[in-house]
C-alpha cells in the first residue's frame, strides 16, 4: 500500500503517490534553480512548465489509471528534458518496470500561429512563413501584389488575422517554430514576453 497526495499542478488537481510526488518536486526544484541563475522571469517559466506538466498528466491519465505514479513522472520528465539540457536517465533503484535509459527523441508539432515577434501588421505573413518554411518578405510582397491585382488577398489576410491565435505563451511559440515543448525550449521563449 502506497501513500498518496493531492497536488495542484498548473491549475489542475492530481492524485500522486508519494514517490512520484518527491521525484516531481525534485525535478521542479532543479529546474527552478537553473532558471533563477539564468536571469529570466522565474515565476513565469515555472508557471508555463507546470501547465505543460499538467497537460501531459491529463493526456496520460484515464478512468482506469487516475493516480500519477513514478513511471508517469519519469516519462513526463523524459519528454520535457532535464533543466541542464542533458537527456533524462532514469535511476535504477526506483523499482519501475519501464526502460532503463529513457532518452526520448521528441519531434515538435508545427502549428500555425500569428508571430508577435516579427509582425508588420498582424503577424499573419510571419506566422505563415514559419509554418510553410517560406521567407516572410516574399509572402508580404505576394499579398500586396495579389491585393493590387484585385484578388481576395485582403479578405484572406483579414480572415487569417481573426482566426489564427497569437503565439503568446512559450509553449505556443515552441509549436509555432516546430520545436518540441520541452523545459529547455520553454525557458528559451519565456524571456521574450
Amino acid at each position: 500500500m502506497k501513500q498518496v497526495v493531492n497536488v495542484g499542478i498548473g491549475g489542475r488537481s492530481f492524485v500522486m503517490d508519494n514517490d512520484a510526488y518527491l521525484k516531481l518536486g525534485s525535478y521542479l526544484d532543479q529546474f527552478k534553480g537553473k532558471v533563477s541563475m539564468g536571469g529570466v522571469q522565474t515565476k513565469d517559466v515555472m508557471d508555463d512548465l507546470e501547465e505543460r506538466i499538467a497537460e501531459l498528466f491529463a493526456e496520460k491519465l484515464s478512468t482506469y489509471k487516475n493516480v500519477v505514479d513514478i513511471s508517469l513522472v519519469n516519462s513526463v520528465i523524459a519528454q520535457l528534458g532535464m533543466p541542464d539540457g542533458k537527456p533524462f536517465e532514469e535511476e535504477a533503484d526506483n523499482g519501475s518496470d519501464s526502460c532503463s535509459n529513457c532518452t526520448y527523441e521528441q519531434k515538435g508539432v508545427r502549428k500555425f500561429y500569428r508571430n508577435p515577434a516579427d509582425k508588420s501588421l498582424g503577424g499573419v505573413c510571419s506566422g505563415l512563413s514559419l509554418y510553410f518554411g517560406i521567407d516572410a518578405t516574399l509572402l508580404r510582397i505576394l499579398f500586396v501584389v495579389c491585393f493590387f491585382m484585385g484578388l481576395a488577398s485582403f479578405w484572406v489576410y483579414i480572415i487569417l488575422w481573426i482566426v489564427a491565435p497569437l503565439a503568446v505563451t512559450p509553449a505556443q511559440k515552441c509549436e509555432m517554430y516546430g520545436l518540441p515543448v520541452t523545459a529547455e525550449n520553454i525557458s528559451k521563449f519565456s524571456n521574450q514576453r
